[in-house]
């Protein structure tokens, strides 16, 4: 019998850096024929920057980096920007729809304030705009929108490959969160639409933006669609799942904080403070109270960890 093809044959050429969940994957394009250099596709967190350094230079094997992209601008997929591009001199091309919010570095329309979460200022270069094509080696990638999980995400597609980096838009387990969901703006609908739209395409593998390549696509939008079934039926069970990632993402960078201060962290981070006034409310009688619960339910699953009054970051 003939071979069947072998999806992963389709990232010949491609390194993807698998991360940590809490910091997006990076995946490295190799420069082909006369291109000046790699691409590298996000950054991941700025926790995490040195590890990206090495990681980069050691799959770039003496090549030059040209250009970084980023799929979407939070703080787990450029919190690498700055550094990378001081290191390697690469120009940053960035999706258009929070462009004049970086170039004014505008704390109010990043998301990064909001979400009480760190990243080094950045300046990009240029834009990645859906419906365009970037070309990288060798291919061209099909720069799709994305919203849903943010609404100003792409998505790129090599279609001759069947390459997908689908970013937070697809997991094989899921999607990213919905961020405009949280601040009581609609975004589920845009979540079904993406997958709608992914699901036309010839996809052969998807590299997400957190876990690894996969190529049961069928099976990873089956799932996607019942978890966002669950959310739209009970937009509660979303916004609890989002504040307690919001607490992890926080002890991610802090690595070990006292209770109280936590506490306080809770209260202070807008959009912390926000879920807990639509949906924490009816349960607790404080973000700090709400916290107290939450941060129990992540010690209790071993996300979290108390040691003498201090939480620590598992």
């Amino acid at each position: 019998m003939p071979r069947m093809p072998n999806p992963t044959d389709a990232l010949q050429g491609l390194t993807v850096l698998e991360r940590g969940w809490l910091s997006s994957n990076n995946l490295l394009i190799h420069a082909a024929g006369d291109e000046p250099g790699a691409v590298l596709v996000d950054t991941s967190h700025v926790n995490h920057v040195d590890q990206t350094l090495a990681l980069v230079r050691h799959a770039l094997q003496g090549q030059p980096l040209a250009t970084v992209v980023n799929t979407h601008l939070h703080s787990d997929h450029c919190g690498g920007n700055a550094v990378l591009q001081r290191e390697f001199g690469a120009a940053l091309l960035i999706p258009p729809g929070q462009a004049e919010a970086v170039a004014n570095w505008d704390d109010g329309q990043l998301s990064h304030q909001a979400t009480g979460q760190r990243c080094d200022r950045f300046a990009p270069q240029g834009l990645l705009r859906p419906g365009e094509v970037l070309r990288a080696g060798g291919r061209r990638w099909e720069v799709l929108p994305a919203p849903g999980h943010d609404p100003d995400s792409v998505m790129l597609f090599d279609p001759a490959g069947g390459v997908l980096v689908s970013a937070d838009a697809l997991w094989e387990h899921g999607f990213g969160l919905v961020f405009p969901e949280l601040v009581g703006e609609p975004g589920f609908d845009d979540v079904a639409s993406v997958l709608d739209a992914i699901e036309r395409l010839p996809v052969r593998v998807v590299v997400p933006g957190h876990g690894a390549p996969f190529s049961d696509v069928a099976a990873a939008l089956a799932r996607a669609r019942s978890r966002l079934r669950n959310y739209v039926a009970e937009p509660a069970r979303h916004a609890r799942h989002a504040a307690k990632v919001l607490i992890k993402y926080h002890l991610m960078e802090e690595r070990r904080q006292a209770v109280a201060a936590l506490r306080d962290w809770t209260a202070a981070a807008p959009l912390f403070a926000a879920l807990w006034d639509l949906h924490g409310r009816a349960l607790t009688e404080s973000p700090q109270a709400w916290c107290d619960a939450l941060v129990g339910e992540l010690v209790g699953s071993g996300a979290l960890g108390i040691e003498d009054g201090v939480v620590v970051d598992r």
